[in-house]
């Protein structure tokens, strides 16, 4: 038996054999999904029948991340409430003995559908198909601005109040943990973003990084189940939504937030349409949104600035670091610049 990264496949065999109904000794696993994220794999039985299973990463953990108590616990809430519009994976088994295989784990449904990675997934799809899908990305998280955490008992995952504060001094010490050189505008606009924070609107469920990448969409192009929710935590909405529509890239648009955006493809809606469907079907006030702008771009500097540091390590880097870390330290100075100019006039 081949090994596989991140699994003790005998012990997990066994331990899915007794816990998880229909698997057994013939199953195959797959990574899918690594860096610095939970771990991912694909779990197939010879049949076909295949689940996914999610372990935190074998290093380089960042606090309450990678917690996979807390992302069964979400995932569980609201497959037990589909009334509350938000479509994820079943939750099935659930392990907390790191006798298994070091780690704590947890075995989901598979969600079989289309996962739009980028431009290439999308460009066989048609007018009519781009708009559903954008319309049921704003739905599904119209629908998390509005759960009532405490319904699905998710009201005990963290602090609902003061969520922008919160992630300012969280990803602060992200960046002075992991920078390599002197950015002094990190300080700047930290200090000019803590001392102008909008007054948020309400205290829901916020993904932390919610976009087409991380949901799979079914037949009719609607979302059926979104992924990855080791970021989830409770806040403010409108912060959530301002930091998923920057990866919403217009065609033309000479830089993606992130990696290269499905939303290129030239039948899709526009930013600015998703952000005026967003304020119609949520009615929050999108007044501040250049605060919000300038807060994820700052956000997402810190964030790439860590990638630098893991590419100096060694490791792998995540996002889009194959130009290596010349490129990310470009891409962290132009992060930073678009942050300073959407908060000129704050």
């Amino acid at each position: 038996m081949s090994e596989i990264r991140g699994l003790d496949v005998p012990a997990v065999t066994a331990w899915l054999a007794q816990n998880v109904e229909g698997a057994d000794a013939r199953l195959s696993f797959e990574l899918v999904a690594a860096g610095g994220s939970n771990l991912t794999y694909i779990v197939e039985r010879p049949d076909g029948k295949r689940w996914a299973l999610r372990r935190p990463p074998e290093r380089a953990r960042i606090a309450t991340a990678h917690e996979m108590s807390r992302e069964w616990k979400i995932i569980e809430a609201l497959h037990s409430h589909p009334e509350c519009g938000i479509p994820v994976p079943e939750a099935i088994a659930y392990c907390d003995d790191p006798e298994i295989n070091s780690a704590e784990f947890y075995v989901m449904g598979f969600a079989d559908g289309l996962i739009l990675r980028g431009p290439e997934e999308a460009k066989g799809m048609g007018t009519q198909e781009c708009r559903a899908a954008a319309e049921s990305l704003i739905d599904v998280q119209v629908a998390m601005a509005r759960l009532d955490p405490d319904s699905v008992g998710l009201g005990d995952l963290g602090r609902k109040e003061a969520y922008v504060e919160r992630q300012l001094n969280r990803w602060l010490r992200q960046f002075e943990a992991a920078k390599g050189r002197e950015l002094p505008v990190v300080y700047e606009l930290h200090e000019q973003l803590s001392k102008s924070v909008p007054e948020q609107q309400a205290a829901s469920l916020v993904h932390g990084d919610y976009r087409f990448d991380n949901t799979v969409l079914g037949p009719d192009h609607r979302i059926i189940a979104v992924l990855d929710w080791e970021l989830c935590t409770l806040g403010d909405p409108v912060a959530d939504f301002c930091w998923s529509v920057l990866y919403w890239t217009d065609p033309g648009e000479a830089n993606d937030f992130g990696s290269p955006s499905p939303t290129r493809h030239p039948a899709f809606p526009r930013r600015a349409d998703a952000i005026e469907m967003y304020a119609e079907r949520s009615g929050f006030d999108l007044g501040r949104l250049d605060y919000y702008r300038a807060f994820s771009w700052w956000k997402m500097a810190c964030l790439v600035e860590g990638v630098a540091a893991r590419l100096r390590a060694g490791a792998g880097g995540g996002l889009d670091s194959a130009g290596g870390i010349d490129s990310v330290l470009e891409r962290v100075d132009w992060m930073l610049a678009n942050a300073a100019a959407a908060a000129r006039d704050l």
